[in-house]
């Protein structure tokens, strides 16, 4: 594969996987539960590696046979990319303090949970139905593939998914661990993450149609 290719995937995986979302709060809140987050880590790592294995195999033959299924997904996925923004601009979520009990909404594991395999398989669910993981692995990642390269479309898949998924490995373990020391005792913070995640998301969304204009104009 083409190197530009891959490390201009890199940077916007990296992006896509620093903005908040349904892996966040699930990994903020085991990380401020006083348990280990390997677990919970490892739960969300296999769920995006079993998406990445079905995306590999179903999107990569689909690039193939019709590529302007990816131009009508980008616009849907950049329409909701938006209504994401604009719902985290207007109800960020909140953080409890130190001294109260912490409430992350979706993906938040029970205080009562203490059964590793239990969290793992939480957070396998957690990754796999995200729909921001879903947006990158379907959406983002075949326009970093290349039709006349030497790798099938489908190897080049596997190989950018996980690039994702290395990228969630060092993101999400930098947000459980210091998820204790940083939110819970500054739960302004999270105000501050949202407002910045939200703008980006929409920022994001235009971006998304801007790119796919040129191939619309090219149908014409």
């Amino acid at each position: 594969m083409d190197v530009q290719l891959l490390l201009a995937c890199s940077v916007m995986m990296t992006l896509m996987v620093v903005l908040p979302g349904p892996d966040w709060a699930y990994l903020i809140a085991a990380g401020t539960s006083g348990r280990s987050i390997l677990p919970s880590l490892s739960g969300v790592l296999l769920g995006y590696l079993v998406t990445v294995a079905a995306v590999a195999v179903g999107v990569g033959a689909m690039v193939a046979a019709a590529p302007w299924v990816i131009v009508v997904l980008t616009f849907a996925a950049a329409a909701y990319l938006a209504y994401l923004g604009v719902r985290v601009l207007r109800d960020p979520p909140v953080v409890a303090r130190a001294d109260a009990p912490v409430a992350m909404g979706v993906g938040a594991p029970p205080a009562t949970v203490d059964r590793p395999w239990l969290r793992l398989a939480q957070g396998a669910g957690v990754s796999g139905l995200n729909p921001k993981g879903l947006l990158v692995l379907v959406v983002l990642l075949p326009q970093f593939t290349d039709a006349s390269g030497s790798w099938p479309i489908s190897v080049q898949l596997a190989v950018l998914g996980l690039i994702f998924v290395g990228c969630c490995a060092v993101v999400y373990t930098v947000v459980g661990l210091g998820a204790r020391a940083v939110l819970r005792f500054r739960p302004s913070a999270m105000r501050i993450v949202s407002r910045v995640s939200g703008g980006a998301m929409i920022v994001l969304a235009v971006v998304l149609v801007a790119e796919q204009v040129p191939h619309l104009a090219g149908w014409a």
